[in-house]
Parts: structure tokens; C-alpha cells; sequence
């Protein structure tokens, strides 16, 4: 399966960490965010990568050249900052069947797994992760409204009353289907073109759309203090193997 990833973003709510590079180059525990998402990506079989680029491109373009752990990179620029959908536009002339996208300013250590599973084995139009984040959090995101029997029933973007706190994460798959709703969706209230409209528009044609509850964390980097937190939490994944390490060694020393 290919991959996308969005990594046009100027990533103002990082400042000054963003000051002279785009967000995806900022640094979590020693290598750029978009390092462990191409890593997680490579892990789940991806063969090719589109990587939608735009502020500061160069920075990203000469650091990874055209491939990654020998996978191919394309590179296509969002000339201006219009929202996902109009992001995810850029890539539809290079991306040839069902691809997995990934927001190219998320720290994942889930189950995405699953996500690719569900989508090749139930021949899903989109799967992606949710997660519920605190209320207060949620308008920060893409939020899904579910009815009584717990299904999406719409997804709205950053609402400023968010009808529920279950919010997508930033790994999809898809089918080409989603660039057909790209073209047709509206710009927001926010002047963009929102992804989680273009989802809402295949979920109200009845294509068959499937979330799978986070099983992990991830860690969205829009502010300084996300960086601090996801560099906390790989930290003490790498402690945690460090000393499963140790005691492996000194179980087999003993006998």
C-alpha cells in the first residue's frame, strides 16, 4: 500500500521551535517528527511515499532526498495553506489505488496495525483511528458525532461546541473515493477545505467507513509542551526496554 503523509504546515503553534524549519522537521527524542512517521510507515508496508510539502520545503526535501530506508519518496507542494483536503488533492496524480495517510505532526505508538487490517480485509472506502481526548481538548480536532448505538453519524471540524469528545487521530486509510469528496467539499468557516468534511461526505453517500479505538498513545505536536510530552513518553518506552534488556541478560547470565 502507498503512503501520504501532509507536511505543509508552517506550525505557527510551535513557534519558536518553527522559527527556521517546518514542523515536521522539529525534533522528538533526537530525529524529526516526520523520521518516526516515515518509520511507522515503512514498519506497515508502505512502498511508496507522497510527502505534500510546502513551508520551508527544502528543509525537507534535502534531508530525506528521494527515498527513505529504500522507499521511494514523491514530493508535491501545497502552495498555500488551505486545509487537508485541499493538501491531499496535491498527491491524487501519484497515488495509483488504497493508501494509507498520516498527518505528517503526530507521534504514534498504537495499534495502526489494526486500522490497515480492517481496511484490506473489510474492503473499507476509510478506516481511521479515534480516541476520546478531554472535552476541552476536543475542538482542537475533527470530532464524531455517533448516535444511540455508538456509530459515526457525522464528523465535524474544531466545532466550537463539540458534540462529543471522540475525535479522529491522524492516520486514515482510504480508497481513492476520498479524492472525489476532496473536489466537492466546501471551504469552512475557517476559509479551508476540512479532510474530516470529505470524510463526513463519504459517510453521508454511504461508503463504508470504519473507526477503530486507539489502543496505545499518540501525541498531536501543535505546541511546545506536546513535543516535551512525546519526548516523555519515548523516553520512558526506551527505559522500560533498557531494563526488560537487563533483566533478559541477567536471567540468562544466571542459568
Amino acid at each position: 500500500m502507498e503512503a501520504v503523509v501532509l507536511a505543509a504546515g508552517k506550525g505557527t503553534r510551535l513557534q519558536p521551535l518553527t522559527d527556521d524549519k517546518p514542523k515536521g522537521m522539529v525534533e522528538v527524542a533526537g530525529k524529526p517528527i516526520l523520521t518516526h512517521c516515515f518509520e511507522q510507515l515503512v514498519e506497515l508496508g508502505a512502498d511508496h511515499l507522497a510527502v505534500v510539502v510546502g513551508y520551508r520545503k527544502e528543509r525537507i526535501i534535502q534531508h530525506y532526498g528521494d527515498e527513505f530506508e529504500g522507499v521511494p519518496i514523491t514530493y508535491t507542494h501545497q502552495r498555500e495553506q488551505k486545509g487537508l483536503a485541499h493538501a491531499l488533492l496535491t498527491v491524487e496524480q501519484h497515488v495509483d489505488g488504497d493508501f494509507m495517510l498520516m498527518l505528517g505532526d503526530n507521534i504514534f505508538r498504537a495499534n495502526l496495525h489494526d486500522v490497515v487490517k480492517r481496511h484490506s480485509e473489510e474492503r473499507t472506502d476509510a478506516a481511521f483511528l479515534v480516541e476520546e481526548v478531554p472535552w476541552e481538548e476536543a475542538s482542537r480536532y475533527g470530532v464524531c458525532d455517533t448516535n444511540s448505538y455508538g456509530e459515526i453519524v457525522e464528523v465535524i471540524e474544531k466545532p466550537d461546541d463539540p458534540p462529543s469528545n471522540l475525535v479522529m487521530t491522524g492516520f486514515y486509510t482510504f480508497t481513492p473515493a476520498i479524492f472525489h469528496a476532496c473536489h466537492l467539499v466546501q471551504p469552512s468557516n475557517r476559509n479551508e477545505y476540512e479532510l474530516s468534511d470529505a470524510v463526513d461526505l463519504l459517510l453521508h453517500s454511504g461508503r463504508t467507513i470504519d473507526a477503530i479505538g486507539l489502543d496505545g498513545w499518540r501525541v498531536d505536536v501543535g505546541y511546545p509542551e506536546d513535543r516535551d510530552e512525546a519526548e516523555r513518553r519515548l523516553q520512558a518506552e526506551a527505559d522500560d526496554s533498557a531494563t526488560l534488556e537487563d533483566e533478559t541478560g541477567a536471567k540468562a547470565s544466571g542459568s
